[in-house]
């Protein structure tokens, strides 16, 4: 898992593709795979190209289809680590989303992909 990011507000189409184009493209590397459920502010044709333009793929989820969706897991576990650390404030929660992220493997998502019927990842 790579390129959190917090926001103070709804996310919207306005936010995703700011998201997308300021901290997950950099991240990817040619033949990268990003896969995203049918959100409306995931289809938007600049988040697509700004996902190709580093050579990466972009899958987009069949509708409503949690079975899936690998992330869904990863949320379980991530909410899970949320509530235990109990973050009262924005500067708390901040520290406590960092944490959680930090706890995943690359093993464990390969995990998620495979459990999501992906084969091996």
């Amino acid at each position: 898992m790579t390129a959190p990011m917090t926001l103070d507000g709804p996310m919207n189409a306005v936010a995703f593709r700011a998201y997308v184009e300021q901290v997950l493209a950099p991240t990817l590397d040619p033949g990268d795979i990003v896969v995203m459920d049918n959100l409306p502010a995931h289809k938007g044709a600049a988040v697509r190209a700004a996902i190709q333009a580093c050579g990466a793929n972009l899958i987009l989820l069949p509708p409503y289809s949690p079975d899936f969706n690998p992330i869904e897991n990863a949320f379980a576990k991530f909410k899970s680590r949320l509530r235990k650390a109990a973050a009262r404030t924005i500067e708390t929660l901040e520290t406590a989303i960092a944490d959680a992220f930090h706890t995943f493997t690359p093993q464990e998502c390969s995990n998620y992909f495979q459990a999501a019927g992906y084969g091996s990842a």
